[in-house]
């Protein structure tokens, strides 16, 4: 590994961290505070347990953080750990583990330690110990951070740290949803300030709202990767400049602007603060867009003229935009720019209109509000969708930023998502593999050859993985049903369904995603008498999860969830259905790992692409959905289901037909497969779809796949140095 490229990257802090906790625990007990202070842990599938070991309800009441774990547990349980000889050299093994990880040598090619990769997003999905995320977008961020560790790509990722993170949620007696916050105290995450040559936390300042906002910067270690968070709660700044990094996406515009402009501006000065100057500044979505200007700055004052300043920055930019839908290309008007970034434009070269223009579809109209996304495409040279089908229509989407070109030739490419294996897979079916793949099979999930050796997988070693993960999920799903019907004050009667319903070996159903209206998590309950005929069936039976949060401001979304709350008046609804609270990364991968169906139903063409159905169809789960985003490409017609997915402008209409299509598709096509046994009771026809699905969706899907073509297409590590 190469040597710290400058005091001051946090590495040396993270070692001080360790050795610091490692005082404090029973000599035995070191290399646990050690490994701690690096979340590879947490896809390493030998360390699965390690932590929840040494004190299983105090590991759950920590939210699964090692660090908390080490310093609230108590002096007799850890020593109880440290006389645990079998736990002491896993721990040892573990640590082993990750010096030999971290010794490897780096990617070779144009990106180094000095000048990574820098990978920008408002939110990291990372574990959920760490609540920096909202969804899919964040969880796909700490996807690429885990898969650039793996394939040891020079890579950092930036982003901010929130000190609320993101809302708790409490769904009431008739669905709505409420949200409250929790403060984060991040001297008890696995995280370290970076501090600068003089011994001080390192800081930078970023002019916002005519003011300078000093920064601080908190180092997370995600394996070989360094994620590097932002904070402006700092006391120099004013108690509103603090909130700034107060919650993630903050409901007060404002305050979102100024997010947005702290991590685009503050991200490359506290990197070159750090003596780090990217290769590569990989834009994440919108949110970080002011980040090339921060290049041209750098450029202009190092003397460069202003062509020569832009033209090296946008060579230097990747932009990837993940969503179609309104809200996540947000619109600011001129006071509300102006009022938050104050001068900044002039400071690289701009006047108030040249700035403007970067923002505008339509440049020459000083109507039109200032959005991110145009403004990261015309700021680098490479910018992409996150499916085929996605990338088609941001082409049309962005079109008029292109008026001399046709919708097909836009500048606009795809890299389709993909998900991290060793993240998402759950123990049993990695160990399934492992057996029937090969050593390695997960360096080499990429290639379609790899995934060929699960036709050899006898049916019944398949389907018992897959009762084994069903009914781990269902025993964790029935406790928190439980908890969440009795903090409702629900009936004694609901609470009594819930502790004797849900079968291990029923046909069990999982929709869980973000509660944005396009989603349409509604058409479930649409026809009440399909899905109550659905799960009333004693010889079939069938049984529902389902979670997810919406946006605060989201209010139709809020209520999205009420449709099923009322299936509870039905005999079969309060034992066959539950909406999980608090949707988080601990339940997304039971869910993905335990429901034998995965369930999607976006309104085309609003989903970019989604990877949730890509978890699942990794734990031997089968997908049926809309064919929108990632599953057109993934479907082929034999290893799930899919729902029309041409665009119909009476959305009523559509909504009528969607919600026929699938009940019609459940109660002919999936029950009746199912539940087709032979003596042994294993449904081979169940199995045979369920192998199609991992033999095509396998090496597509993977994030392995997907950063290779980062690098090769996006990043172009491979070629010459000029």
């Amino acid at each position: 590994m190469e040597a710290a490229v400058a005091v001051g990257d946090g590495r040396a802090e993270i070692d001080a961290a360790a050795r610091a906790l490692a005082e404090r625990l029973p000599e035995p007990l070191a290399p646990f505070a050690r490994v701690a202070y690096n979340y590879r842990w947490s896809w390493d599938p030998e360390a699965e347990d390690l932590f929840q070991v040494i004190d299983p309800r105090r590991w759950a009441l920590c939210r699964e953080n090692p660090v908390r774990l080490l310093t609230e547990t108590s002096a007799a349980a850890l020593q109880r750990a440290a006389g645990d000889g079998t736990l002491i050299g896993r721990a040892e093994a573990m640590l082993s583990r990750l010096t030999a990880e971290l010794a490897r040598p780096a990617m070779t090619g144009r990106a180094s330690a000095s000048h990574p990769v820098a990978f920008l997003c408002a939110e990291f999905g990372i574990h959920k110990s760490l609540a920096i995320y909202a969804g899919g977008l964040g969880v796909l961020a700490g996807d690429i951070l885990k898969e650039a560790s793996d394939q040891a790509l020079p890579l950092v990722g930036v982003g901010l740290l929130y000190r609320e993170g993101y809302f708790l949620q409490r769904i009431d007696s008739s669905g709505y949803q409420h949200e409250y916050w929790h403060a984060v105290d991040p001297e008890r995450l696995p995280a370290v300030l970076v501090l600068g040559r003089d011994g001080n936390p390192l800081t930078v300042t970023v002019p916002l709202r005519g003011r300078d906002v000093t920064v601080q910067v908190w180092r997370v270690d995600v394996g070989r990767t360094p994620l590097y968070l932002l904070d402006a709660d700092r006391l120099e700044n004013s108690r509103v400049d603090r909130w700034i990094t107060g919650r993630l996406y903050v409901a007060d515009r404002a305050i979102r602007l100024a997010q947005y402009a702290l991590l685009g501006i503050g991200s490359v000065r506290a990197l070159r603060a750090m003596g780090m100057d990217p290769c590569i500044v990989h834009l994440n979505e919108g949110h970080g867009a002011l980040a090339p200007l921060e290049l041209v700055r750098d450029e202009i004052l190092a003397g460069r003229d202003h062509a020569f300043a832009f033209a090296s920055a946008r060579e230097r930019t990747v932009f990837t935009t993940h969503t179609p839908v309104a809200a996540g290309n947000e619109g600011y008007d001129v006071g509300e720019i102006e009022s938050v970034l104050g001068d900044y434009p002039a400071e690289v070269g701009l006047d108030r209109e040249g700035f403007l223009q970067l923002g505008r579809t339509h440049p020459d109209n000083p109507h039109e509000p200032f959005v991110m996304t145009p403004m990261g495409i015309k700021m680098s040279r490479f910018a992409n969708g996150v499916s085929r089908r996605h990338g088609e229509v941001a082409r049309q989407m962005w079109q008029p930023l292109f008026p001399e070109r046709p919708a097909d030739a836009v500048p606009v490419s795809y890299v389709t998502n993909g998900v991290h294996l060793p993240t998402w897979m759950s123990t049993p079916m990695r160990r399934l593999l492992d057996r029937h793949l090969g050593e390695g099979w997960e360096k080499r999930a990429a290639d379609p050859e790899t995934w060929q050796a699960v036709d050899g997988i006898p049916d019944s070693e398949l389907w018992e993985v897959r009762n084994l993960q069903r009914i781990a999920f269902l025993l964790a799903a029935r406790d928190m049903t439980i908890a969440n019907r009795l903090a409702r004050s629900d009936s004694r009667e609901d609470v009594e369904a819930a502790e004797r319903g849900f079968h291990d070996g029923a046909l069990t159903i999982g929709f869980a995603r973000r509660l944005a209206t396009y989603k349409r998590l509604y058409l479930l309950s649409m026809t009440p008498q399909r899905i109550t005929d659905l799960l009333a069936d004693p010889d079939h039976p069938v049984q529902l999860f389902v979670a997810g949060k919406a946006h605060p401001n989201d209010e139709e979304g809020k209520r999205s969830p009420q449709g099923l709350f009322a299936l509870k008046q039905s005999p079969p609804g309060a034992e066959r259905v539950s909406f999980l609270d608090n949707y988080d990364l601990g339940i997304a991968a039971q869910m993905v790992a335990g429901c034998d169906l995965w369930i999607n139903l976006p309104r085309p063409p609003l989903e970019a692409s989604g990877t949730s159905g890509m978890k699942s169809a990794m734990n031997g789960g089968l997908n049926l959905s809309i064919l929108d985003g990632w599953w057109v490409e993934g479907f082929d017609g034999d290893n799930g289901w899919g729902l029309p997915g041409d665009v119909i402008f009476d959305t009523h209409i559509q909504d009528e037909r969607d919600s026929a299509a699938l009940f019609d598709v459940l109660q002919n096509e999936v029950v009746p497969l199912f539940y087709e046994r032979d003596a042994a009771g294993v449904p081979h026809g169940w199995i045979a779809m369920i192998k199609r699905s991992l033999k095509t969706i396998g090496p597509r899907f993977s994030a392995t796949r997907m950063l290779g073509e980062y690098i090769d297409e996006a990043y172009e590590l491979r070629r010459p140095v000029d």
